[in-house]
Formats: C-alpha cells, structure tokens, sequence
C-alpha cells in the first residue's frame, strides 16, 4: 500500500509550521525586529520604554476547560523610560533590565472582583500584576522625526550612547517600520 501525499494545505502541515514557529519564538524572544542592511547615522535620537504594570484575574466555569476562561483587567500605573535616564515618578528600579517603574495600582477590592463575574457560578483567580515594556526609539531622517518600535537590545545600545554622548548607527527592519539594530559610532557635542 502507497502511502498518500499530504496536501499543501493539510491541518497536520498548519500544525507543524505553526508548532515551529512557536518554538523559533521561543527561542528568540521578544527580540522581534530583525534588522535589514539599511542604515542611518544620528546624532538626535531619544530611546524609550513604556512600562505598564496591570492587576488582572482570570475567571472561568472551570479552569479545566480552556474555552471557558476569561482574563478581566483592572487598574494600570505606565512610566516612560528616556534613554536609560531615571523618570521622574519612578518608584523603583532600575532592574536587571535597567528601567524604572512606578508605584503599583491600586490592588481590586473583593466588589471590584466580584463584579467582574459573568455568571454567579464562575470562579477566579487572586489578582496578579502583568508587567509589559513597549521599546520605540525616535530620531532624524531624511529631515522628519521617526518614531518606530524596537527591542530591549536597541533601547539598550542607545541609552549607553546617548550617557557616552555618542552618535547612534540605527538599522531599519523591514519596509522602514521598526529598528531591528543599533550601535554606538562616534562622539558629539549636545
């Protein structure tokens, strides 16, 4: 007996693509700008990272079937972090990453909790903080300002640079919509 060919299009090859896609995300992170060959040199750039720290809980009929949990948000607290330089409002840090963040959000009370219920019979998890980053780095080309989204490794190069006084060589992702790359270059003056 011959065995049939799979079609291009079977759910076992969704599956596979799919399964190792999410193991080559695993094993890049959250590093998800890849750089491309385009580069511009600045000397005006301003790096940033907007941390969000969230209360959330998750309720569900039963947490035993995944198609009945729900995730509910509650209050958030952001900062932005500019070029590594300590933010006025920063509570604690800088951490093992080098931000800063603010003070927690007020924790949900039992009635914030409670009111989030769908139905009388659904239960709940204790409240948890989400903490997320948002990276962007801003600066001159072609004379407009940019802003564009970018990696820890980006905001990270740029913060030394700009504490060095040092020019920064950024490398675009792809089509132009977020830097994947960025090293210090040379000195200059403010």
């Amino acid at each position: 007996m011959t065995a049939m060919p799979t079609p291009p299009f079977s759910v076992s090859r969704w599956l596979q693509a799919g399964a190792l896609g999410l193991a080559l995300g695993l094993v890049t992170g959250c590093e998800n700008y890849p750089a491309t060959r385009e580069a511009v040199t600045t000397g005006t750039y301003e790096a940033t990272a907007t941390v969000t720290q969230t209360w959330r809980a998750e309720y569900a009929r039963s947490f035993d079937r995944r198609q009945t949990i729900h995730m509910e948000t509650f209050e958030s607290n952001s900062l932005v972090n500019r070029n590594g330089v300590r933010p006025e409002g920063a509570a604690t840090g800088p951490d093992d990453e080098g931000l800063y963040w603010p003070s927690l959000p007020p924790r949900p009370t039992a009635d914030d909790l409670d009111s989030r219920k769908r139905e009388p019979i659904e239960q709940r998890t204790d409240p948890a903080i989400l903490r997320e980053v948002d990276y962007a780095i801003t600066f001159d080309y072609n004379g407009q300002r940019r802003t564009l989204p970018t990696t820890r490794t980006v905001y990270s190069e740029a913060s030394w640079a700009f504490a060095d006084q040092q020019a920064l060589e950024v490398t675009f992702g792809p089509g132009e919509q977020s830097i994947g790359a960025a090293r210090r270059i040379a000195s200059f003056d403010r």
